[in-house]
């Protein structure tokens, strides 16, 4: 059983990560910091959780702590990281791993330097809606995808997560906070990586000076063009589609945990394959995913070399934006 000490346990980490925590079979988490000791304590009392801890050097320090699961705010992740890495523990981190590719880059190094497994946390790599997805593009069910599209939409009106609009602490607004899980999912259903990116984005009031909607174009290496639509002022929806020269897959509300979503292959404008699909295990089963990795048992689906594939895609995403320019992106592995 692997322990795990999580690093800002937040909304985040009471909506999602200890369901996932409870379900999965080789992953316990032990303990906890957050930036409000009161509120930790707190959080500690309610779901059991046996350690509390006064700062995040003593958590990533500690021997009963066996991996650290960092889930702070996104300007906290470098600092974060580098302290897992100097205790010597594996680190699985959320997205987006940083404020820009320099310190994703900075991340890969301690950790290579440490000598210690280092992931993102794509959950949706093990949604069994994207597996699904991802086999039937590989056996050739609709021939080469030309065409790509994933939309995430929600309301952030009432979010408890205040500091999401706070440019010193997230990456940006929803292409940083979301759009990197449509990227990462895009990437990952087509076995392909971005090589150029054009964006349109708007802000508003209470967004401040962030963005509030977005469209991004992606250029793929293999000619696939794709295109990701993300707002924080809509209802919740998290649409994936492909379309290949020879068909269409379908899913909507892919992304999502919450409910079964429904995945439809199309051939011809008729639909050939239809089935209901559950995502609700995919974060015990990406916890269990990091914790055989680190145990030395198969490989985890999101290394942290992904997470510098994706951090780069949002640079050039936010450059492009902010200049009106296409941006190219380079797809070679980190050094």
């Amino acid at each position: 059983m692997t322990r795990y000490g999580i690093l800002g346990f937040g909304h985040h980490a009471v909506r999602r990560l200890l369901k996932g925590f409870r379900e999965s079979s080789h992953s316990q988490l032990t303990g906890l910091w957050r930036r409000d000791a009161e509120k930790a304590s707190a959080n500690a009392r309610e779901y059991a959780i046996p350690l509390v801890f006064e700062t995040p050097e003593a958590l990533c320090a500690s021997p009963e702590i066996d991996a650290v699961f960092i889930a702070s705010p996104d300007a906290l992740h470098l600092p974060h990281v580098l302290m897992a890495a100097a205790a010597g523990k594996p680190i699985l981190c959320e997205k987006p791993l940083g404020m820009n590719a320099n310190e994703v880059a900075l991340m890969l190094s301690a950790a290579h330097e440490a000598g210690v497994p280092f992931g993102v946390a794509q959950n949706f790599r093990y949604n069994p809606s994207v597996e699904r997805m991802h086999q039937w593009i590989a056996e050739g069910r609709i021939g080469r995808p030309r065409l790509a599209h994933a939309q995430f939409a929600y309301a952030a009106d009432h979010s408890p997560r205040q500091w999401i609009y706070d440019p010193a602490l997230a990456c940006g607004g929803p292409i940083g906070d979301v759009g990197v899980h449509c990227i990462d999912a895009l990437r990952y259903l087509l076995s392909d990586e971005v090589t150029s990116v054009t964006t349109l984005a708007h802000g508003d009031t209470a967004s401040g000076h962030v963005e509030s909607y977005a469209a991004i174009g992606l250029g793929f290496a293999s000619g696939a063009v794709g295109t990701v639509t993300v707002t924080t002022r809509a209802a919740y929806r998290s649409l994936v589609e492909v379309t290949g020269e020879n068909g269409v897959i379908v899913c909507e509300d892919g992304l999502t945990v919450d409910h079964p979503v429904e995945l439809v292959l199309r051939q011809n404008g008729s639909i050939v394959e239809s089935i209901s699909i559950s995502n609700e295990d995919a974060y015990s089963r990406m916890l269990d995913g990091f914790s055989a990795w680190i145990q030395g048992r198969g490989e985890y689906r999101a290394p942290g070399v992904d997470g510098l594939h994706n951090q780069r895609i949002l640079d050039a995403a936010y450059a492009s934006w902010r200049m009106g320019t296409r941006e190219e992106v380079d797809p070679t592995p980190a050094a």
